[in-house]
C-alpha cells in the first residue's frame, strides 16, 4: 500500500514537471513567434491570436465537457491521471503567463531565425509531454476524443489524432501567414522525436538473435564471459528442415564487439541478427 502511494505521488510529480516544460517551450518559443501546436492546445493558441484569451483559461474551459464524456466512456481509472495532467498543464501555463506579464521571463522572439524558435519548441514541447506521457499521464483534448471515437467506433487512435490536428493547424491559415504554419510542422515533427526518445528510454540495447549449429557453447560463453543472461529456442530450418536451436541474448551497446567476438571465435559460420532495443528493464538493465 505505501509503495502504491509512492508511485502515485511520484508519478504525479512527474506529470506536474512535465507540464512545466511544457508551459515554458509555449510561452518562451511558440506563442512570442505566433507559431501553432495541434490538439487542444492549437485551439487556445487560435483564440489568443484571434482575441486574446489566456490559454490557461482555454485548457480548462475546452476539456470540461470532454472530462464529462470522457469519465463516461473510458471510466474513472482511465480519466484519473488526464484530469490531474490537465489541471496541471492549465496551472503551469497560467503561472508562465504570469511570469511573462511581469517581466520575470523573457521569451526568445525572433523574426530573422524562426528556425531556431521551431526547433527549441519542438524540444522542450516534446520534453514536457513525453515525459507526462512516460508516467502515465495525458494533458486531456484530443486524447480524450480519440480514446472516445476509438472505444465507439474503433477508429485508429493516430488517425484520428492525425485528422484534428490537421484541421486545426489548417485553421490556423485564418490568422498566421503559411510561413508560421510551415515553421510549426517542424516544430511538431522534432516534438513527436522527442517524445519517442523520451517514451522509449535514453537508454538504448541491442538484442542479439543468433543460429548456430554451436548455440549451446555460445550460451554458455556469453553466461560465463559475459555474465549475460541467454535464452535458447528450438527452431526447424524450412529449406533443410534440420532441427536446431536459436539464441537470444541483450547486451549494452559498448558489449556488442566483444559478443560478436566472442560468436565467431566459437561458430565462423553462425548467422547473427542485429537489432536496437530501448527501455530494456531487468536483471543487468536498469530497474523500473
Amino acid at each position: 500500500m505505501e509503495r502504491d502511494v509512492r508511485t502515485v505521488l511520484g508519478n504525479a510529480a512527474a506529470i506536474l514537471f512535465g507540464t512545466a516544460v511544457y508551459a515554458f517551450g509555449l510561452n518562451y518559443f511558440i506563442v512570442p513567434n505566433q507559431l501553432m501546436e495541434g490538439g487542444i492546445t492549437g485551439i487556445a493558441l487560435l483564440l489568443n491570436y484571434a482575441i486574446g484569451l489566456r490559454p490557461s483559461v482555454t485548457t480548462i474551459l475546452v476539456n470540461l465537457p470532454l472530462f464529462l464524456a470522457g469519465w463516461r466512456v473510458l471510466g474513472k481509472t482511465g480519466m484519473a491521471y488526464t484530469v490531474f495532467g490537465t489541471a496541471a498543464l492549465s496551472a503551469s501555463l497560467w503561472a508562465m503567463e504570469t511570469a511573462v506579464a511581469n517581466g520575470w521571463l523573457t521569451p526568445f522572439h525572433s523574426e530573422q531565425d524562426l528556425m531556431l524558435a521551431a526547433l527549441y519548441a519542438g524540444v522542450t514541447l516534446g520534453a514536457g509531454l513525453g515525459v507526462v506521457f512516460r508516467f502515465g499521464g495525458t494533458t486531456g483534448g484530443i486524447d480524450i476524443v480519440a480514446r472516445i471515437f476509438n472505444k465507439i467506433g474503433g477508429w485508429s487512435l493516430g488517425q484520428i489524432i492525425l485528422v484534428i490536428d490537421a484541421a486545426i493547424l489548417l485553421s490556423g491559415l485564418i490568422y498566421l501567414p503559411k510561413e508560421k504554419i510551415l515553421y510549426t510542422l517542424v516544430s511538431v515533427f522534432i516534438s513527436t522525436q522527442v517524445i519517442d526518445f523520451i517514451q522509449e528510454g535514453a537508454y538504448a540495447a541491442k538484442a542479439f538473435t543468433i543460429i548456430s549449429e554451436r548455440a549451446g557453447d555460445i550460451a554458455r560463453a556469453v553466461t560465463v564471459e559475459m555474465e549475460r543472461g541467454v535464452t535458447l529456442f528450438p527452431s526447424r530450418g524450412a529449406y533443410s528442415n534440420r532441427e536446431r536451436e536459436v539464441l537470444y541474448c541483450v547486451v549494452s551497446r559498448q558489449e556488442v564487439h566483444k559478443l560478436k567476438t566472442l560468436v565467431r571465435k566459437i561458430d565462423p559460420s553462425a548467422f547473427m541478427v542485429i537489432s536496437d532495443v530501448h527501455d530494456v528493464l531487468g536483471e543487468g538493465f536498469r530497474a523500473e
